[in-house]
């Protein structure tokens, strides 16, 4: 019986809506007052679910120690009280759009995640991140890892 668990995470983070190959009035157009310059922050909540069958031993489809674990050393270290655009390499060369954002947790845990249950039988089923009261995303994998090619740049 396939189960499917959902635990929630949550992170700030600063970051600036802004591609080089825009000129500053299409970069103006499209991002609008998330094109400043020196960027702005958020509380995201992260939605992280997990799906595999219920162990019969453990009755666990996936131990939370190794979910949280994998979050923490993933997502969390990597990206907590962190400017997106100039902390770390996940996104110089990306706009770090929440839907760009969920591509890359989605590709940081699903490797880890993999197998995770008690049963080994555990994967990632999705990400949400919630990044206002208003705007939430959701990443479903589509199949495999994205390439760097196919999300905006």
């Amino acid at each position: 019986m396939m189960v499917y668990l959902t635990r929630r995470y949550r992170f700030s983070a600063a970051h600036r809506l802004h591609n080089d190959s825009l000129s500053p009035a299409e970069n103006a157009r499209i991002y609008g007052k998330c094109n400043n310059p020196f960027g702005h922050g958020h509380n995201y909540v992260l939605d992280v679910t997990v799906a595999g069958e219920v162990d019969a031993a453990t009755g666990m489809v996936c131990d939370l120690g190794v979910l949280d674990g994998a979050v923490q050393r993933e997502v969390l270290d990597r990206f907590d009280e962190t400017h997106l655009n100039l902390d770390g390499e996940s996104f110089r060369t990306r706009v770090p759009t929440a839907e760009n954002i969920c591509f890359e947790i989605f590709d940081l845990l699903r490797a880890p995640l993999a197998g995770a249950g008690p049963g080994g039988n555990t994967r990632l089923e999705r990400v949400r991140l919630e990044e206002t009261n208003s705007n939430f995303f959701e990443y479903y994998g589509g199949g495999g890892p994205r390439s760097a090619a196919s999300q905006v740049r």
